[in-house]
């Protein structure tokens, strides 16, 4: 198993095998990529598997769970009546420097475009940040959360937006990008150690007393070592 990528959806058919297959990634050390359905249900698992919350779940799944740490937030404002409840377009956000986005996209502001009507309840924000869960991406003015990562991971992270609206087969998502790369190194961790160690001994200033670094020959393309 190279990477486990939940994808977006609607309804709760087949919610529970996206969850058991989160849980296996997340405690595997598999590489995770979870796109706004996939998010969401990376937020229950942890809620109920490293939280300990019984019954986590959205609203979509299961409206009478005693812990929503998924909901519409649009339905607590009483505006489902007006119809047009879901987030549409392009919507700023700020990442965490350090996190997993922040690696892949290099800068610390972003947009991205969104097609989802339930949300991260930000009430569960502090019981589930004290069992280890990190929210890496949020809107500017804090409403929404857009990118959820976890601890002690070589790459697991969920995006509420839709990363596949802005990438091409030639031009990737720098979260695809990312993702991928994590999956390889997953595949190939000898072959990884050794790309990092090259990079690291070509990146070393030479000193007066040695001669300068010849280049480091790249690894080869993975479909040729296996």
């Amino acid at each position: 198993m190279d990477g486990v990528l939940v994808p977006g959806g609607f309804g709760k058919r087949g919610i529970a095998g996206m969850i058991h297959a989160i849980q296996f990634a997340r405690e595997s050390k598999t590489p995770f990529f979870g796109i706004c359905l996939g998010m969401q249900c990376a937020t229950i698992e942890f809620a109920r598997n490293v939280a300990r919350l019984s019954n986590a779940d959205s609203s979509e799944f299961d409206p009478s769970s005693p812990h929503r740490v998924i909901y519409k937030l649009r339905e607590l404002l009483g505006v489902d009546e007006m119809g047009g409840t879901m987030r549409l377009g392009a919507w700023d956000c700020r990442l965490q420097p350090g996190s997993f986005a922040h690696q892949a996209y290099g800068t610390l502001e972003i947009s991205e475009r969104h097609r989802h009507r339930y949300e991260f309840n930000c009430d569960y924000e502090k019981t589930l940040t004290a069992a280890g869960f990190r929210i890496t991406g949020r809107t500017p003015d804090g409403t929404y959360v857009e990118i959820i990562e976890a601890p002690d991971h070589p790459w697991f992270l969920g995006c509420q937006f839709h990363p596949e609206f802005k990438s091409k087969p030639l031009a990737p998502h720098p979260l695809f990008r990312a993702f991928i790369g994590a999956a390889w190194e997953h595949r190939h961790p000898e072959l990884a150690a050794s790309e990092n160690r090259s990079v690291s001994l070509s990146d070393r200033p030479a000193t007066a007393a040695s001669s300068p670094a010849r280049p480091v020959s790249a690894v080869a393309n993975p479909a040729s070592t296996r």
